[in-house]
């Protein structure tokens, strides 16, 4: 039996320009850029560049009631709302909110080679027979980014046998590998670190008494270092307490992580910030980097395509199909133009209310001025959503006097002093770390030594809390703190 209901809903979905807009405002500077040249390939009815002689189409409705079905009726086609030139539309007139001093520069990349590329680079150095290099090509494929070895023996055997059917016993493999350790950087192919400094350290001058003491104590004493117990290693060495610093000196010098100093050189660590800070004579004045409004066009040659259709007497299936994907490329490029925009004006605002209720940070520079401030606070402020803001802070910089600052830094909780104020837990990271800069480097504090200082300067943080911060800005323990 048939039953009818009739069921009312409430449903909220975002439109396809609505989605476009959330991907656009989360995108980095230099992403845009990439996202913008993408679809410039994909349309060709969009170009970059400025309209000087002409005026930009007139923006119509994109919820038309022209269909793309098979029976293409050119009547439902209106031409004239792309070919109208009565209007300049709003991305025109708006200001482009830059600085008259600002300059449109170019920042080169370098390509450079991965780490591993730098590695095999060496292998036709190294003396080795047909059997030895496959061995030694996945070793060196095995090593990871930080340059150590960490797969043990056994499983390297067992990959060669299954993987690459090549037979080897442990006694070669170790000779194999000791010729990929004398490759450089220094230390790479190193199980342990303690592995990786004694290689380090045999590069080095041999005739040096502090380069001898040093590797002795790393292979002999590696635990009594790592741990830090000074006693135990003077009386082991009979060391003085200069000779034992000095060591701890030549230590220092060595990389625990040979493999970084390759991939971090070739990574491109540019930061384009998308946001400039200027202070006038007391007064802050936040611009747009250009390259967050690019100007963008409508092709002329595709109005023209449209201009010639319309003239055209008759119309047979292959014009009207032509229309059809014209059509399609135009509503695409001015929905990506107009998103473009509304990108540009939601920056715009968000950066402009961070920075008035951050107004006196950013006039001093002072860390310590920071207010507390959550995402609410400056939607609120804007009247748009919380996750608008959040999509704008994660991925944006902004350049001030004090250097370049990712806007997620300057949001953080709060919490009340002694006198009932509102702190910034930023405020109070600060001055922890200028407790623990001034501690006695021979008796660091403890986590609880740490939260009665703080107590006494108004700020009640528990020990948990002290060491939450503390791991939050990369401070290792008391005990690993501790110098001679």
């Amino acid at each position: 039996m048939l039953k009818q209901q009739l069921q009312i809903k409430l449903s909220q979905k975002l439109s396809p320009q609505q989605i476009q807009l959330m991907k656009l405002i989360q995108l980095s500077t230099l992403d845009l850029e990439q996202r913008i040249q993408s679809e410039i390939g994909e349309n060709p009815a969009l170009e970059k560049g400025k309209e000087v002689d002409e005026n930009e189409l007139e923006t119509v409705d994109p919820y038309d009631d022209f269909q793309n079905d098979q029976n293409i009726d050119t009547d439902d086609i209106n031409i004239d709302a792309y070919l109208s030139d009565d209007e300049i539309p709003n991305y025109r007139i708006h200001s482009s909110n830059h600085s008259a001093e600002e300059e449109n520069r170019e920042i080169p990349f370098s390509g450079g080679i991965s780490f591993h590329e730098f590695l095999e680079s060496q292998l036709q150095n190294l003396i080795l027979s047909s059997e030895e290099k496959p061995i030694a090509e996945f070793l060196i494929g095995s090593i990871d980014n930080s340059g150590y070895l960490r797969r043990s023996e056994e499983n390297i055997i067992d990959d060669l046998a299954f993987t690459q059917n090549i037979m080897v016993d442990r006694k070669d493999l170790k000779s194999i590998l000791r010729k990929i350790q004398s490759m450089d950087p220094p230390g790479v192919g190193a199980r342990t670190l303690q592995e990786c400094l004694s290689i380090q350290l045999e590069r080095k001058e041999r005739n040096r008494p502090e380069v001898e003491l040093t590797r002795k104590i790393i292979d002999t004493a590696f635990d009594e270092f790592s741990r830090k117990h000074y006693q135990k290693l003077q009386d082991r060495f009979n060391l003085t307490e200069d000779e034992l610093r000095g060591v701890f000196d030549e230590i220092a010098k060595l990389n625990p992580k040979p493999g970084g100093s390759i991939s971090e050189s070739n990574q491109n660590n540019h930061i384009v910030p998308d946001f400039i800070l200027i202070i006038e004579n007391g007064t802050l004045k936040v611009n747009l980097n250009r390259r967050n409004a690019p100007e963008l066009r409508i092709s002329k040659n595709y109005r023209e395509m449209l201009s010639g259709y319309a003239e055209a007497p008759k119309k047979n299936k292959t014009q009207q199909e032509a229309v059809l994907f014209i059509k399609q490329k135009l509503d695409a490029a001015k929905w990506f133009i107009d998103a473009i925009e509304q990108r540009h004006q939601t920056l715009y605002l968000t950066i402009n209310a961070i920075v008035d209720y951050q107004s006196a940070y950013f006039l001093t520079g002072d860390e310590q001025k920071l207010k507390p401030m959550i995402l609410k606070d400056i939607a609120d402020k804007v009247d748009l959503d919380i996750s608008t803001i959040s999509r704008v802070a994660n991925s944006k910089y902004i350049d001030t006097p004090y250097g370049v600052k990712l806007l997620k830094s300057l949001f953080s909780e709060g919490m009340k002093n002694e006198e009932g104020e509102d702190v910034s837990t930023i405020e109070i990271k600060k001055i922890l770390e200028n407790l623990i800069s001034k501690e006695n480097k021979k008796k660091p504090l403890a986590d609880q030594a740490l939260s009665a200082l703080l107590k006494d300067k108004g700020y009640k943080v528990a020990r948990r809390t002290v060491a939450k911060y503390r791991e939050q800005m990369d401070i290792p323990v008391a005990r690993l703190r501790k110098s001679i």
